[in-house]
């Protein structure tokens, strides 16, 4: 019996359904055929690479140890109970003993509780600030990449604005640009997140429009449009979310230049004014004074900052490398 003109046609609805079917099979197969997820392919070969696994290893313990700091820590981090037991003046500092596993800084605190309950502080300013970047830095970089695909005038224009105010930001230092967003708002804590997460917006904005490009000229993008799915559900159901690997890799990697760049303000004394109050960045602004004589002071948050930006680094290089065919062993 033939429908009536006024009954709704599910052909629209058939073509949405099959370019969902094929966008997902084109972002899920692997280069042996299998429709396994790419993610799940990737965490396997991650398995077995030892750069994952150390870089891993040292993200988790980072981790725990940021998490359960108030667990693990002995002391207060404020207490100056041992204060009469140094003296600066004289370069008479306590190193580790019992009671005091890293010994204690100029003031009779104990190093080691600074030392784990910074580890927290250097969590929340990394975490805060690569959400920061990658937030407004997915949206600039989705909206331009959608006009850049959209096409059409009004989505060119759109897209050369955006792009060049990210050309402006890219061309200033990462370090500079956070420093100068820090000495305008005034040191916080809250600063030193905004200001390093503002400096990573450029990078998360670039590399999500460039991702967009490039899977707008994949096959399940022209076969789409020749089932007349409108340009603008192709570039937001489709072409977004299968733009969102190399994005996300990237966070793991910014995180451990947010690190780096958090430490380096609090260090210029654009990061947190209390600083009795511990930050690994600030306790390496306090040890500088008694590096001669105390270096254990400045050696333990160096360390802590070095490591941790290397279990990140050696974590994110290595789910690129499994995510992208071209750097597979």
């Amino acid at each position: 019996m033939p429908t009536s003109p006024s009954s709704p046609t599910p052909l629209h609805k058939r073509k949405a359904e099959k370019v969902d079917r094929l966008a997902e099979l084109m972002g899920s197969r692997t280069d042996e055929g299998r429709a396994s997820g790419i993610w799940i392919d990737a965490f396997r070969r991650m398995r077995t690479n030892p750069m994952a696994i150390t870089g891993a290893v040292i993200v988790v313990v980072f981790v725990a140890v940021a998490l359960f700091s108030p667990l693990i820590a002995h002391y207060s981090p404020t207490s100056q109970a041992w204060g009469d037991e140094v003296f600066p003046n004289r370069n008479e500092f306590v190193g580790p003993r019992a009671e005091n596993w890293l010994g204690l800084d100029h003031l009779g605190r104990d190093l080691y509780s600074r030392f784990i309950i910074g580890a927290r502080q250097t969590l929340l300013v990394g975490v805060v600030a690569t959400l920061v970047g990658f937030c407004f830095g997915a949206l600039l970089g989705g909206l331009a990449g959608a006009c850049a695909v959209l096409g059409g005038r009004w989505g060119r224009r759109v897209d050369n604005v955006i792009m060049r105010v990210i050309d402006m930001m890219l061309a200033l230092p990462t370090l500079l640009l956070a420093v100068t967003v820090a000495a305008l708002v005034g040191p916080s804590l809250t600063t030193v997140m905004l200001a390093v997460g503002i400096a990573q917006i450029p990078i998360f904005a670039r590399l999500l429009r460039g991702a967009m490009l490039a899977q707008g000229n994949r096959e399940y993008v022209l076969a789409a449009q020749s089932m007349g799915v409108r340009r603008h559900k192709i570039a937001l159901t489709h072409i977004l979310p299968n733009s969102m690997g190399p994005v996300i890799v990237q966070s793991t990697l910014t995180l451990a230049t947010a690190i780096i760049d958090a430490a380096a303000l609090s260090y210029l004394g654009l990061g947190n004014p209390d600083a009795s109050f511990p930050e690994w960045g600030t306790m390496l602004a306090e040890a500088q004074r008694f590096l001669s004589t105390a270096p254990a002071l400045a050696v333990y948050p160096a360390l802590g900052i070095i490591i941790t930006a290397l279990g990140f680094t050696l974590l994110g290089e290595s789910l690129r490398e499994a995510l992208d065919p071209k750097l597979r062993k």
